[in-house]
């Protein structure tokens, strides 16, 4: 072990190599149900050289690397070594942002910068980016958009990926390379921008989609150094409204049609336990707003930008509240307990120094996975039925329904608060997970991100498909030092 730390201090020099017991403990586990597992060594890198250079030694030494970029507390598992002997390549000090062209409406990234950096960096150029909603504050941006969590913003949802456009990566067998249409250009930012290309198309180099091979791969194939992600105008004018029903399926017809006519920016489903806990401060208030809020609401956003930014909200509020009473809703700057703008600025800004998810009972699972809006209350009713024949209390189970890629699926989420510190409540949290996230796969549900126990739930449906994932991997990752184990490969 001395002899790789050596090795890995010539490269990144002594003062970012650390073996200290404390800090290894800190990358040894997480708030998800992964199995602890303590690295040999962590290194801090600055730059893409360093990380080509320590991929290079990996595969020269068989030494597992596990890429990590945003700050803990992590609930997911990616970032805990599966094998023994690994080595942790944290990424969050490179933060730079590398360039803002308000004109192409594009940002290049490095892995360490958070959603509160870009987004104040943005402001400034009159920008914003398409946010996952209530993103912790030391999230690295990079990582959320790898990671495909989805968007708020169905509407502007091009692809699965967006915001991503073009990268850089160095792929597990030490090869640096830039997707994208940056692909077919000069391995220089400086020297592309000067041309006028600035790594807006995400498919190159030719033809080859390498974004597809990157994104939910939960760095098995290599370490993204930056990212190219496309912006938008900030606006001059941004509200939000409130649908209200008893169940989810009272709203499906509504965001549907929303979603037909392209209205909008935010758009989203909760059931009042998950709305609360996004907008409650502490325990108390979270169980009061519960008492206060509907069972159920969709939230619509609402912007204008450059162009007549007062005539476009007011068309839309008009023709938004016509679509609702069609479908005997009734669209509300507010509902009890929660107005338009609070819930606004919680959804689309990081939270506070502590996961909003924390704040009932300290700890949370979160089941997720993606299928039809249609079929999101059949799921629903699946859940409820799963959590009382074990006890879960039902009315602490959040619901977050979020559309994406302009309708053509949702993300279904079920957020499970427990006390972590009560060693039974843990204990059965642990078995109920498991066995939900098994029953909800045998009735359809797919696992698009497939952390932990979800990978070969997922990827045992398709032996075919699953064995064209080992083949790529054994392509980009020949000697398999890239995060092991994740994803089952």
């Amino acid at each position: 072990m001395e002899a790789k730390k050596t090795a890995l201090a010539e490269i990144v020099g002594a003062g970012s190599v650390f073996d200290e017991p404390d800090i290894l403990c800190e990358y040894s586990r997480d708030a998800s149900f992964a199995k602890p597992m303590k690295p040999i060594l962590v290194v801090k890198v600055k730059d893409v050289h360093e990380v080509q250079k320590i991929v290079k030694w990996a595969n020269e030494t068989g030494t597992p690397l596990v890429p990590v970029s945003s700050g803990p507390p992590h609930h997911r598992g990616d970032t805990v070594p599966s094998v023994p002997g690994a080595v942790i390549v944290d990424l969050s000090g490179m933060k730079k942002i590398l360039g803002i062209d308000a004109k192409q409406r594009v940002v290049h990234v490095e892995p360490g910068v958070t959603y509160s950096e870009l987004s104040e960096a943005l402001e400034k150029e009159g920008l914003c980016i398409p946010t996952a909603l209530a993103p912790r504050k030391n999230k690295s941006v990079l990582a959320s958009c790898l990671d495909i969590e989805p968007r708020t913003n169905p509407r502007y949802q091009w692809f699965y990926p967006e915001p991503l456009r073009g990268m850089e990566v160095v792929w597990g067998d030490g090869v640096r390379l830039f997707t994208g249409s940056g692909g077919m250009g000069p391995m220089d930012l400086e020297k592309q921008w000067k041309e006028g290309n600035r790594q807006t198309g995400a498919t190159g180099p030719q033809n080859v989609d390498f974004i597809r091979i990157l994104t939910q791969s939960q760095g098995t194939t290599g370490i993204v150094t930056w990212a190219a992600l496309r912006c938008h105008i900030l606006p001059k004018i941004h509200k939000l409204y409130f649908a209200a029903a008893a169940t989810p399926a009272g709203l499906e017809d509504f965001v549907y049609r929303i979603l037909h006519f392209r209205f909008g920016d935010e758009l989203m489903i909760m059931n009042s336990a998950y709305l609360a806990s996004l907008m409650g401060e502490d325990a108390s208030q979270i169980t009061s707003l519960r008492g206060q809020l509907p069972p159920w609401v969709a939230m619509v956003g609402i912007t204008g930008r450059k162009i007549l930014p007062e005539k476009k909200v007011e068309t839309q509020e008009l023709d938004i509240a016509d679509i609702a009473q069609q479908f005997g809703l009734k669209l509300v700057p507010a509902v009890p307990g929660v107005s338009g703008n609070q819930a606004l600025k919680k959804i689309s800004s990081p939270c506070g120094d502590r996961y909003w998810k924390e704040t009932y009972k300290g700890a949370y699972q979160d089941i997720f996975f993606v299928t039809t809006l249609d079929r999101t209350s059949k799921f629903i009713d699946s859940m409820r039925a799963l959590a009382e024949a074990d006890g879960y209390p039902v009315s602490d189970m959040g619901v977050y329904i979020q559309p994406q890629h302009q309708g053509t699926s949702v993300m279904l989420e079920f957020n499970l608060p427990y006390d972590a510190s009560n060693p039974a409540e843990t204990a059965k949290m642990k078995e109920f997970f498991r066995s939900a996230s098994a029953e909800l796969s045998r009735q359809g549900a797919f696992y698009s991100r497939p952390h932990g126990i979800w990978a070969p739930l997922q990827l045992n449906k398709d032996a075919r498909n699953y064995d064209v994932l080992k083949k790529m991997k054994k392509i980009f990752d020949p000697n398999g030092i890239m995060n092991p184990g994740k994803l089952s490969i």
